[in-house]
């Protein structure tokens, strides 16, 4: 009889740390436990996407955290896409112009900035980081032009000083090509202009963000931008419909670039 009780109570403990180390459903790392997150690695999830935002104005009718949430959004899609990537916090802090001298987005409130170098040393000890804890590819994914470069420049300096180990760093240009000058191209096939489209705050900025989270657009103010405000296009005829055209091809053009760089790994 003792012998059959502790023959089960091993069986129950075994059953309880197998559905401890049971892979997430989350595609999100800080919705993780450490022992979820590794399971998950264990398992074969060894992508991780890193989304680079930026907290700047976005015109009247746009929060200033466009870039954070639409990156966080579209990174978990491309995560859930691709099967094996979880998606890490957003990097919402990015260089935007020195604060001493400011221009562009800094005259308006709620823009903020940092340093390149500074921006530069929190990518590379993130991924850093994240090459610790057994993650593979590093994936960084820039939702703001001002920083690409930055991206690629420590995506180089990592993979020539992990040359020599199987983890390989990636600022991934594609996502915010898609994002930007393929998504302008299929915005004017369908008949909208250039000055409509934009290039911060316009049809394009504001039809993406009414696809990735409504919540941040202030309809009421669609008609109402004018010159000063922050805004560069006209975001009137924006919608959530013309948005999910761009999250599609965002999504599938990514999803793709990851694939290939990978497989080449």
């Amino acid at each position: 009889m003792a012998r059959g009780l502790l023959v089960l109570w091993f069986l129950l403990i075994g059953a309880a740390a197998a559905q401890a180390a049971a892979p997430s459903a989350s595609v999100y790392l800080e919705e993780l436990t450490w022992p979820e997150l590794r399971a998950d690695i264990q398992a074969g999830k060894t992508t991780i996407l890193v989304p680079i935002g930026g907290t700047e104005q976005n015109g009247p009718q746009m929060a200033i955290g466009k870039h954070n949430v639409r990156v966080k959004v579209l990174a978990g899609k491309i995560a859930a896409a691709l099967g094996d990537a979880l998606v890490a916090p957003v990097i919402a802090y990015v260089p935007e112009g020195n604060v001493d001298r400011p221009e562009g987005h800094l005259k308006f409130p709620g823009t903020i900035t940092v340093p390149p170098e500074a921006f530069e040393q929190v990518l590379e000890y993130a991924a850093k980081s994240f090459k610790l804890a057994g993650f593979r590819n590093i994936v960084f994914l820039g939702d703001h032009g001002g920083y690409q470069r930055d991206d690629e420049a420590v995506a180089q300096r990592l993979d020539r000083e992990w040359a020599s180990t199987p983890v390989r760093a990636s600022a991934l240009t594609e996502y915010y090509r898609a994002s930007e000058d393929e998504f302008a191209q299929l915005l004017k096939s369908r008949g909208y202009s250039a000055a409509e489209i934009g290039s911060h705050a316009g049809l394009l900025d504001t039809s993406l963000m009414m696809a990735t989270d409504p919540s941040l657009v202030r309809d009421d103010l669609l008609g109402e931008t004018r010159p000063g405000d922050g805004t560069h296009g006209d975001p009137r005829r924006s919608s959530a419909a013309l948005g999910q055209l761009g999250v599609d091809l965002i999504v599938t053009r990514t999803v793709a670039a990851i694939r290939t760089a990978t497989a080449q790994h």
